[in-house]
């Protein structure tokens, strides 16, 4: 790594840990992702700001998939059986978003049919970004409307779901978990890091967060260990995913970002709308919290939208089960509706 480069990944994580520092002093929702989120983002639009290691990304996304796990008790088979009627309006929710939103951008801002559904597709970012990484679609507006989904829905979601849950104390009943013993959690963290590794060269979106999620649940499940890793290893998770999400802005130039904003905005608006009309609907059908199913269904990266899962209290087997099959989902209806558009994908 270069010199400046260096300094600028310095600077970088230091604005992201400032950010999640006062933000978690202020008492803020998922303090420590939205802080660390806006911080970057703010610093990227100044252009002091540069790209976090993959290093940092792999033991954050590990950190908090190993969290995930943890929800796991021997009432999640109970539980479960509500969820193929959510997993079913979930569903509903992926094509109507794509689909809707796709029209949108080709009716009123001419996007390509692959540009649209690329850039619509809801909690797939890797994915898609890998799939334009292969020439297939218009790269900077996938990127900046995907980004600012993203971006958005951490800086709004927490605040919203802050004043349904009625203050910050997080959901009601929700009781605090206890902590993992250091030694579980290091057998965890690099039993994560290894099938992380293996699974990301085959080309796994997101591997080390689902690997992590995987095998921290076969773990609770089986009972070899019990409780989420100490709340500082989940605030590193948090502050450094925050400022990855933050980061991706220091690429995008002043000029592309004014000229996409507007339409990104749209997405962003309409999405979030169309998930939290169907999470309203699951909640009332399964009498399920509002809060808890509209974390499932939002619109945004799997990786933030568990660290807010875990950030703001909710039952995290639950999230991350719902967006794991999110992304199942988009892995085959995405390529099935390039195709349709026109396009040719290696997968």
């Amino acid at each position: 790594m270069s010199k400046v480069p260096a300094v600028r990944t310095v600077i970088t994580l230091a604005i992201g840990f400032s950010g999640a520092v006062v933000a978690v002093y202020l008492g803020l929702p998922a303090g420590a992702l939205l802080g660390s989120t806006l911080a970057v983002f703010l610093a990227s639009c100044f252009r002091v700001t540069g790209a976090v290691p993959t290093s940092f990304r792999t033991v954050a996304f590990s950190a908090i998939g190993c969290s995930l796990g943890s929800g796991l008790t021997r009432n999640f088979f109970g539980q479960a059986m509500q969820w193929p009627l959510s997993l079913l309006i979930l569903t509903l929710s992926v094509v109507v978003i794509i689909l809707f939103c796709s029209w949108l951008l080709m009716k009123f801002y001419r996007q390509s049919a692959v540009t649209a559904i690329l850039s619509t597709a809801p909690g797939a970012l890797a994915y898609t970004l890998s799939i334009t990484a292969e020439g297939i679609g218009d790269a900077r507006s996938i990127v900046i409307i995907q980004s600012i989904r993203v971006l958005g829905l951490i800086i709004v979601l927490p605040l919203i779901l802050d004043q349904l849950s009625g203050g910050p104390a997080g959901p009601a009943g929700v009781p605090a978990p206890q902590a993992m013993a250091p030694a579980g959690f290091a057998i965890l963290f690099l039993a994560t890091l290894a099938a992380g590794r293996f699974f990301e060269k085959r080309r796994l979106p997101s591997a080390y967060l689902l690997t992590g999620t995987v095998i921290s649940s076969i773990a609770h499940v089986s009972g070899l260990v019990s409780g989420r890793p100490a709340g500082a290893i989940l605030f590193l998770g948090f502050a450094v995913t925050g400022t990855v999400v933050g980061s991706r802005f220091s690429s995008i130039s002043l000029r592309d970002l004014r000229s996409l904003l507007k339409v990104s905005l749209v997405i962003l608006f309409a999405s979030t709308a169309i998930s939290a009309l169907c999470a309203e609907l699951t909640s009332v059908l399964l009498s399920i919290p509002f809060g808890k199913v509209f974390v499932a269904y939002a619109p945004g990266a799997i990786e933030a939208m568990a660290a807010m899962a875990l950030s703001l209290g909710y039952d995290p087997t639950f999230v991350a089960g719902h967006h794991l099959y999110r992304l199942g989902l988009l892995f085959i209806l995405i390529p099935v509706l390039l195709r349709l558009a026109g396009s040719k994908i290696h997968t």
